[in-house]
């Protein structure tokens, strides 16, 4: 689709007035729609089908203010550096520099655990965010465990990720397939209580893939109220998708 003699496909790239507009083609989406995009930075520009790109270029002009404004509310990127201390599933973690290769050093009477790497600036951030995946993968994989077990169903495959649009999905076991559950590892970054919920909610879709009554009880049954938790991700999410920001994660 064109605008003022342009063509526009889905992926492109847009300058407006200094804010950086992707467009994209979601066929489930039901209207012309912008969102920011907290993990890039970028302003996403949304239509249900490539034609009515130019109009969503359109509608993203109309909306220079609402831009600007969620693009200052923005939490800065939050460079990792030896030194720092952190919080993983709320606990101190000590950042420091070594010669060798990176892990993460168990906590001791004398001292918090820790995260040893090698290098600097993004190198260092991405060796750093490496150690906090392997953890996130062993709590999320145990705390999944615990709650399958409870209710009955069978013990999904887990993996962690870098999405930034969901905390937590999950694919019920289907014929001929293991079911699976996908956390973003930015989890790690909550407190405990809060990454419990997100295991929690989503093993709750093993046995009901919907969000109706039941499935809420069944929530309820494993973790209480689960109101502050899921208040703790919408007030912080936007943080935790800015920690460690760089270039790329391998």
């Amino acid at each position: 689709m064109t605008l003022f003699g342009r063509a526009f496909a889905d992926g492109d790239k847009l300058d407006l007035d200094g804010a950086v507009v992707r467009l994209k083609v979601n066929p489930r989406a039901r209207r012309i729609s912008i969102r920011l995009d907290r993990k890039t930075g970028e302003i996403v520009a949304v239509s249900p089908t490539a034609r009515r790109l130019a109009e969503a270029v359109a509608f993203a002009r109309s909306r220079d203010q609402w831009i600007a404004q969620h693009l200052a509310d923005r939490p800065q990127a939050q460079a990792l550096t030896a030194g720092m201390m952190i919080e993983v599933f709320g606990a101190p973690v000590a950042l420091a520099a070594t010669s060798g290769r990176a892990r993460w050093l168990e906590s001791d009477d004398a001292a918090p655990a820790r995260i040893v790497a090698m290098g600097q600036g993004e190198g260092f951030t991405r060796a750093v965010i490496r150690q906090i995946r392997k953890r996130a993968l062993v709590v999320l994989t145990d705390r999944t465990v615990d709650y399958a077990a409870r209710l009955g169903a069978a013990t999904p495959q887990v993996a962690v990720t870098d999405t930034h649009s969901r905390w937590g999905s999950c694919t019920p076991a289907r014929a001929g397939t293991a079911p699976a559950i996908r956390y973003s590892w930015r989890l790690a970054l909550a407190p405990f209580v809060v990454a419990d919920y997100v295991a929690a909610h989503e093993c709750a879709h093993l046995i009901e893939p919907n969000h109706g009554p039941r499935f809420w009880a069944q929530v309820q049954a494993l973790v209480g109220d689960h109101r502050p938790h899921r208040a703790w991700l919408r007030a912080n999410g936007a943080r935790l998708h800015a920690f460690g920001r760089v270039s790329r994660i391998d």
